[in-house]
């Protein structure tokens, strides 16, 4: 049983089947023996986390933690693998840990001791780490950043030559591609150095999209740090413009709701609720958090984008005409990064409040990879980002390694027989439209 199925079976009831055919796939007898074995094991003191066989005190370090409140989310846990991912480059960190009260592990405790599915995973990730993996290539990001330099250049041009809607289509999309690209310098994977990773972000997402990356960073690391998970996974917050999921309303009591709207959220979702997504977090929420936390290089990096925009094009345009093209632009560039983010997630089942599951199930049942079809095609399309799977297991690893990585993720998941979900990108598409289309009719009553 290899486990390597489509994500039908792990249908929520909030999603709609592509077929009659759908539900009568079903999950190897091995995963579902196994299913007990997969919940992270943790009963620690709550003014702990355990980190690498020390539990140490965090009540009074939670408020200056620099990566915000994460850190409540581990509260008598073991949080060794996401401080692993999300601190490995990181010097600093070590140095912070060092400073909080501590005391060792008893044997049990951490989740390693009684999952073999962690600990053949931890054994898997210091081998690709002993064999390079993690290491950046320089010539890939001079190649990534030349793209987006090239398609800039190649999208003014045809704008000014006259050929507008494909210029506005060519800036749209390299809008989008400036999004993907400042992901992984959030995740500093880029050249390895944490100043040089967020300087870089910080330029592409404030001059390319005309956001802050701090923000992004903050909200983003909750996000991967318990994917799906209600209460903890900002990314199932959505209302009142979409909902993803229907058990999502109930823990959005003060988010605005309207049934009408989210009935036809499938059909409003392109563009329309994209574009809107967009415009909020350029006009108010990024320029915001960017003045509130004092990031002014990331609004002097916004105030170039819009002095462009604004100052510089209605010169040749006329104002109203910039206006018109920009939101156009922005349009298209929302939909192609929030519609591919769409994918990977939304559809899949939500993991309860109270509910503790391991850093390797979480990236088992609650992301999904999308297949690289026909010349790779989908690997430029989604910057290697449709290997959703690999990026939550090991998020700070280059994410063009992720391919070669996934052959050996998928012999893991099969030795403890747990599900590797992989769909081609017209079926994921499909199901995360269809599973919009669903959420709203059951939302609307």
């Amino acid at each position: 049983c290899g486990c390597q199925i489509a994500v039908r079976p792990f249908q929520t009831k909030t999603s709609r089947p592509l077929s009659s055919n759908s539900n009568k796939t079903k999950m190897c007898k091995t995963a579902t023996k196994k299913e007990a074995k997969l919940q992270a094991a943790n009963s620690g003191d709550q003014s702990e986390v355990l980190i690498k066989g020390e539990w140490y005190k965090i009540d009074d370090f939670v408020k200056r933690h620099p990566g915000g409140r994460i850190l409540n989310f581990y509260r008598g846990k073991d949080a060794t693998q996401a401080y692993r991912e999300f601190h490995t480059r990181s010097k600093r960190a070590d140095r912070l840990l060092k400073t909080l009260k501590s005391r060792p592990a008893k044997k049990g405790d951490m989740i390693t001791d009684t999952d073999g599915l962690v600990a053949d995973f931890v054994e898997l990730r210091a081998s690709l780490e002993k064999e390079g993996f993690f290491k950046p290539d320089y010539t890939h990001v001079a190649f990534r950043f030349a793209e987006i330099v090239g398609m800039h250049l190649l999208g003014l041009y045809l704008l000014f030559a006259g050929w507008t809607i494909t210029g506005l289509v060519v800036l749209g999309v390299v809008e989008g591609r400036c999004g993907w690209l400042m992901h992984e310098g959030g995740h500093n994977s880029l050249t390895g150095n944490i100043k040089i990773d967020h300087a870089l972000q910080v330029i592409t997402y404030g001059v390319g999209c005309g956001m802050s990356a701090a923000w992004w960073r903050n909200q983003h690391n909750k996000h991967h740090a318990m994917p799906q998970k209600l209460e903890h996974d900002v990314d199932l917050n959505t209302l009142p413009l979409v909902l993803f999921n229907i058990d999502a309303a109930a823990h959005q009591k003060k988010a605005p709701k309207s049934k009408t709207w989210i009935r036809m959220q499938a059909a409003l979702f392109p563009n329309i609720i994209c574009s809107l997504v967009a415009l909020f977090w350029q006009m108010y929420l990024h320029p915001r958090h960017a003045l509130r936390t004092k990031h002014y290089d990331e609004l002097a990096c916004m105030g170039i984008r819009w002095a462009f925009i604004l100052g510089y094009l209605p010169t040749y345009f006329g104002f109203w005409n910039t206006i018109v093209c920009a939101l156009i632009a922005n349009g298209i560039g929302a939909t192609y990064i929030f519609c591919n983010f769409a994918v990977s997630h939304t559809h899949l089942p939500v993991v309860k409040a109270d509910e503790d599951v391991s850093w390797v199930v979480y990236a088992a049942r609650h992301t999904m990879n999308v297949n690289s079809g026909n010349f790779k095609w989908v690997d430029w399309w989604m910057s290697y980002l449709n290997f959703q799977i690999e990026h939550h297991l090991f998020p700070s690893m280059p994410q063009f390694r992720h391919p070669e990585v996934s052959k050996r993720v998928q012999k893991l998941f099969k030795k403890h027989g747990v599900p590797y979900i992989t769909m081609s990108y017209v079926d994921a598409m499909k199901t995360t439209f269809a599973n919009l289309d669903h959420v709203g009719h059951a939302f609307y009553g």
